[in-house]
């Protein structure tokens, strides 16, 4: 038998991570949570019910489901509510496209998605509850942290390393050997030729720092 598995999220980033999941085909989806629209519990979405929201997570045990994974694109969020799911017991499972393109030897962490389209290749090391969105690539040696999001589109050459927490924004390129520092905020389309410090918000061509991250952002 499958193992079941809840989502927590129920929007469109939650669609997608449903889809890996079935196609992936080593768990069973038993529901959703949603915490941003109570009046959604009880109700269908994506083929399966909204159970409810995080005071539901204490009981899932029950319903014999012991795996989670985080439908949610906010970085910050994934990494705080990973600790919450661990703390009551539960598992973080890994979803990967049957279409993405995964060297030997890379490690991906508990927690994370890789979306089809993508190409992960030899010597990278994927951090826990990591989004490798679809269509991008991330080259030899690249070193993506903890609660990174690697839009659609984003192309990383190799030997790069994303911090903590990092959103890197769809169509982006960073140059081979850069270090984008943790918590920080890389606007769409931006080509990234040098370090990013911690907690800045960078874009353009090329991409140069415009301020820090407002608390709000994080």
């Amino acid at each position: 038998m499958k193992q079941r598995l809840a989502i927590w999220g129920a929007s469109g980033h939650a669609l997608v991570v449903a889809d890996i999941v079935r196609l992936q085909g080593d768990y069973e989806i038993a529901g959703f949570l949603d915490d941003l629209n109570p009046e959604r519990h009880g109700t269908a979405f994506c083929g399966a019910p909204i159970l409810g929201g995080l005071g539901q997570l204490g009981v899932l045990q029950r319903l014999h489901i012991q795996y989670l994974l985080l439908g949610i694109g906010d970085c910050e969020a994934r990494l705080r509510l990973s600790e919450v799911v661990r703390a009551e017991g539960l598992c973080l499972a890994t979803a990967i496209h049957p279409h993405a393109v995964i060297a030997m030897g890379v490690s991906i962490g508990q927690g994370t998605v890789v979306m089809a389209g993508t190409v992960i290749n030899p010597g990278s090391k994927i951090g826990e509850n990591v989004i490798v969105n679809t269509c991008a690539s991330v080259d030899h040696e690249c070193l993506l942290e903890d609660g990174v999001h690697i839009s659609p589109g984003v192309h990383l050459g190799g030997r790069v390393t994303v911090g903590r927490g990092t959103w890197i924004g769809i169509g982006t390129t960073v140059k081979n050997g850069v270090c984008i520092g943790s918590g920080s905020i890389i606007g769409a389309g931006a080509v990234v030729l040098d370090d990013i410090p911690c907690g800045a918000v960078a874009y353009g061509v090329p991409a140069k720092v415009i301020r820090r991250v407002a608390q709000n952002e994080s």
